[in-house]
């Protein structure tokens, strides 16, 4: 399995390259040359597997220049009880009509991230100790990847992290759970900006070759391909629990803001799951836009709302380059066309692209505002007895709203603790949460507030780097 740069200007390379590397040298990300070759007589032979076994199945296909062995000691540590608090790791709710939740946030730090993080962190562990070498981290989150990230990266002492939010954009929990880390392998940066301003810093640091190369620069967020391949697993384990008929489709509700979860959604249909989907955005609907007219128009950071669920609050979305690159047939200098237009004018239009025409067979899209969010999170605690945070309630709403007849999966995304102020507002009351997170947002804070400037970033790396020994 080889994997080359969505723009096209880059050899190929193997899995642990592509993982270690997280973003192609050319700014590109990287993707399978070609998908393994799995049908689904094979995938319905997997359906009595525990859920880290199904990971070892799947992810071992991507990663075939990794030792099986290594691959599957990772993902039974990553997937395990004591991680996830259940060997289920992933269990499916019934609500009423017909419609399930898909619980994706058992983890340690209370969101879907965890279901890839904790995966990479080992995979990570494995691979650097093979070569002998160290890690830098350079991420940005919107909310939940950083304490993710960083949880996952704790005591590895083969990596350290730098990790970018925007200050005051993620909620007070999300905050804390960042900044009440105290090691010394990880850093914590609040950007006077918005989310994208924090991307595109990350961005712009791994594409200084030097600059990356002198640091043993790598990536943790969604543009890193390992975690698009550990987020295939729970499509798969979905359908192998929950479509209707032994072949049938199942629809899946997909609230995204930077298009990594619903895009590791895609490959999995690739694949040869029978899935629709339907994406759910927020006030910011960058990718709403899109699947309804085929226009991608990014935002400015003053056009991008401040919301109640905002980890979504997005206006470019990073991974929906590795979906133009598929709708092109693989064609990175297409690709790279687009982007250089999308950098110049600040969109591009597809709608007159076959590919994109045909994507409303099993590709729909709406958003949501704060009123759906907060009705809806009141209707399912009332009607159903069960407590979704705001994110997940964009992907209800959204999905009830597009679905057909059948089975409807929603995919959970954090658990309603990490957004305490819409759950009261939704409910008159604060929503439980673990015993170990309660009086978090107390704790001592660890995070250096900078501007949005890449000098700045660039000498944080630098000192982190000193410190560590790289």
């Amino acid at each position: 399995m080889r994997y080359v740069s969505t723009r096209g200007g880059v050899p190929p390379v193997g899995f642990a390259d592509a993982m270690i590397a997280g973003l192609a040298p050319d700014g590109g990300l990287y993707v399978p040359q070609e998908l393994p070759a799995i049908d689904l007589a094979e995938i319905r032979s997997w359906s009595t597997l525990c859920y880290a076994d199904l990971a070892t199945e799947v992810i071992s296909r991507f990663a075939g220049d990794m030792d099986r062995a290594v691959v599957a000691a990772a993902c039974r540590q990553a997937y395990s009880a004591e991680v996830f608090g259940s060997t289920e790791v992933v269990p499916a709710v019934a609500l009423m009509d017909d419609t399930w939740l898909l619980r994706l946030s058992n983890g340690p730090t209370l969101a879907f991230k965890d279901m890839a993080m904790q995966l990479l962190g080992r995979l990570f562990d494995a691979e650097l100790a093979r070569r002998g070498e160290r890690l830098l981290v350079v991420g940005a989150t919107s909310g939940d990847t950083g304490s993710s990230a960083e949880h996952a990266m704790i005591g590895r002492k083969n990596i350290s992290v730098v990790m970018l939010s925007p200050l005051g954009r993620v909620s007070p929990f999300q905050a804390a759970q960042m900044y009440s880390i105290d090691e010394p392998n990880i850093v914590n940066l609040a950007i006077d900006g918005v989310f994208d301003e924090a991307q595109d810093l990350v961005k712009a640091v791994n594409a200084d070759a030097a600059f990356k190369a002198a640091h043993s620069i790598g990536a943790v967020n969604s543009i890193n391909w390992a975690r698009v391949a550990a987020q295939i697993v729970y499509y798969v384990w979905a359908w192998l629990r929950l479509a209707p008929e032994p072949d049938g489709e199942i629809q899946m509700a997909v609230p995204t803001g930077n298009f990594g979860n619903i895009y590791a959604g895609t490959v999995a249909r690739r694949l040869g799951l029978p899935i629709r989907f339907i994406l759910a955005t927020n006030e910011n609907d960058v990718l709403d836009e899109f699947f309804r007219t085929g226009v991608y128009r990014v935002r400015s950071k003053d056009q991008v709302a401040v919301t109640s669920s905002p980890s979504m609050d997005i206006a470019k979305a990073s991974n929906f380059e590795r979906f133009v690159f598929d709708l092109h047939g693989g064609d990175g200098a297409a690709v790279s066309r687009l982007w250089s237009q999308l950098h110049e004018t600040g969109q591009f239009d597809l709608s007159s692209l076959s590919a994109f025409n045909s994507l409303s067979d099993w590709m729909v899209s709406g958003s949501s505002v704060h009123d759906n969010r907060v009705e809806t999170i009141r209707r399912i605690a009332v009607g159903d007895g069960v407590l979704v945070d705001p994110h997940t309630a964009d992907g209800i709403f959204v999905g009830q709203q597009l679905r057909r007849p059948g089975p409807l999966v929603c995919l959970e995304t954090a658990q309603p603790a990490k957004f305490g102020a819409t759950i009261i507002e939704a409910l008159g009351q604060d929503p439980p949460r673990p015993d170990g997170l309660v009086g978090l947002e107390s704790l001592p804070q660890h995070v250096t507030v900078i501007d949005a400037d890449l000098a700045a970033v660039r000498s944080q790396v630098e000192a982190l780097a000193a410190r560590q020994g790289g």
